[in-house]
């Protein structure tokens, strides 16, 4: 997949295009079929299959530090969108200049002239330009004025619900780890650099830990959590702790690792966990004796947990030959 910020980067590149816009938090399940969608239709007719895009998302810039965190960030949105098959992505810089914009002044610059739009395909809720216009009737007509198509993907529905950012965040924030993993086809991630920690895990607790410096925005509720870890492109089982570690009255959010059956030195490496299921609340424990046998206890059921066939993770990059370790 190719990766454009600017129209300009592209017009070697693409002449007529099938296109899809959107904001994909996340790249749910939703997301993932309006992707797949376009790329269909776009090789159906011999288009270029392209998604469009915003950096930052554009709530960022409209409600500055009234948004919710968000499931993805760039980098991995990125990463997820190309797995689903579009030639290109453009990365567009939301600012309040774009947002400015009329629906068909938008459409006229990137997608029309840009893009050399010939089909357009939106989700069934999405609206686009200045005061959120462009729905999908008034992009209709614009495609009958400027030589292009629109259809509308019908909502994702799963468990009775539709597919959407919101519900995703709020599982997640939750805690309710195991029921998000159908609306994202994957189970929810985050990535971090190892980092020192304070030389607890392995020392103190005979527990060793990969402590992850934190960049991702959205993390499941304090507690304890059974987790995939990627080292290295190899898949371990483990065990993570969220929280403040109040058995030893820290402050700071931290996310500590466990990588069941592991030894080396991970330390500056980035590591992806996979959160599958929550085995139980953040507590103070009375000594460190009791936290030792707690600990103990959630590696014996995190280990009993991805044993279990329907907890296997879903390999989202195959072409990097993971494997399971």
């Amino acid at each position: 997949m190719i990766v454009a910020r600017t129209i300009e980067e592209l017009q070697d590149v693409v002449g007529e295009s099938c296109v899809t816009i959107g904001n994909f938090d996340g790249v749910h399940k939703g997301h993932q079929k309006l992707i797949e969608l376009a790329c269909l239709r776009a090789k159906s007719q011999g288009l270029v299959s392209v998604v469009v895009t915003f950096d930052p998302h554009p709530l960022r810039v409209l409600r500055d530090d009234k948004t919710p965190p968000f499931i993805t960030l760039t980098e991995q949105k990125l990463d997820l969108i190309s797995q689903h098959g579009p030639q290109v992505c453009l990365l567009l810089e939301f600012s309040m200049e774009m947002a400015k914009l009329s629906p068909e002044e938008f459409v006229k610059k990137y997608l029309v002239n840009g893009l050399g739009m010939k089909e357009m395909i939106i989700g069934y809720d999405y609206h686009l330009g200045k005061a959120r216009a462009g729905n999908f009737e008034i992009l209709t007509k614009l495609g009958e004025k400027h030589g292009f198509s629109v259809d509308r993907l019908d909502p994702v529905s799963i468990d009775n619900a539709v597919v959407s950012s919101t519900r995703i965040r709020d599982l997640v924030q939750a805690g309710t780890v195991w029921p998000a993993r159908p609306l994202l086809g994957r189970f929810y991630q985050i990535k971090g650099e190892v980092v020192h920690g304070m030389n607890r895990g392995g020392k103190l607790l005979g527990f060793p830990t990969a402590n992850l410096k934190l960049v991702d925005e959205l993390f499941p509720k304090p507690g304890v959590y059974a987790i995939w870890v990627e080292v290295d492109n190899v898949v371990h089982m483990g065990v993570a702790n969220i929280g403040k570690n109040p058995t030893f009255g820290n402050d700071a959010l931290s996310v500590e690792a466990h990588i069941l059956d592991f030894s080396g030195d991970i330390y500056g490496a980035d590591i992806r966990v996979h959160f599958v299921q929550r085995i139980r609340d953040e507590k103070k424990f009375n000594g460190i004796d009791e936290l030792k046998d707690r600990i103990a206890k959630d590696i014996d059921l995190g280990r009993q947990l991805l044993s279990q066939p329907e907890a296997a993770i879903k390999l989202t990059r195959p072409d990097l030959g993971l494997t399971n370790g």
